[in-house]
């Protein structure tokens, strides 16, 4: 259901890339090709059964991966903690004194008996350039997985040292930068996955 603007402040501005939703989260498997951006995905099983998936599939259209891997997500203009689509949000990240500030869109949702997930992409401001999908998925034996893809290329990154002038606050921020990158954060995909559904779970990676 497309998010209504009424009552909302003016946005952030367009994507950063092109075309919106090209991470296609209702779809398996995943053309990638021919965007222009650099394409990533991983796919880890995080449960089984229907009491892992419900908090799974809950969790994953509430930000459940950002949230619980130490970020922070604020709604723009009224956008709750459920995605919608077409929803404005900034994703923060602390790491230090540095702050990195991540300004996207919601673009795409998929929300099917067996399939639950969203994609977003990236505003006027954001470190990257690009789109990020995360769904949860069911197969027919039971087994909840978690599948996360990119389209990314870098930009410049808006970093916040504090207290630091100049280039110095810029170079300071420089790790920072590094750590917002998809390709920095995927080795902690298994950990993001125990989060996200319970330390309980076993996980098992599936390529």
């Amino acid at each position: 259901m497309p998010h209504s603007r009424t009552g909302r402040g003016p946005s952030a501005g367009a994507l950063t890339y092109g075309p919106a939703g090209a991470t296609r989260p209702a779809d398996e498997p995943w053309p990638s090709r021919n965007t222009g951006l650099r394409p990533y995905a991983r796919t880890v099983v995080i449960g089984r059964g229907e009491a892992d998936w419900q908090a799974a599939a809950d969790a994953v259209l509430r930000w459940g991966v950002k949230r619980r891997s130490g970020f922070t997500v604020s709604g723009r203009d009224g956008a709750g903690e459920r995605v919608v689509e077409g929803a404005e949000y900034q994703v923060t990240a602390a790491f230090g004194p540095c702050v990195v500030r991540e300004p996207v869109r919601v673009v795409a949702i998929v929300d099917t008996p067996d399939r639950c997930g969203f994609a977003y992409g990236t505003l006027p401001g954001h470190p990257v350039s690009g789109e990020e999908v995360f769904i949860v998925h069911r197969s027919p034996d039971g087994t909840v997985a978690l599948t996360i893809r990119f389209l990314d290329r870098c930009r410049p990154a808006r970093v916040v040292a504090p207290g630091v002038p100049g280039a110095a606050g810029r170079a300071a921020g420089v790790p920072a930068t590094l750590s917002a990158h998809p390709a920095a954060r995927a080795g902690s995909g298994r950990e993001v996955t125990r989060r996200l559904c319970g330390a309980g779970m076993g996980l098992d990676l599936a390529h």
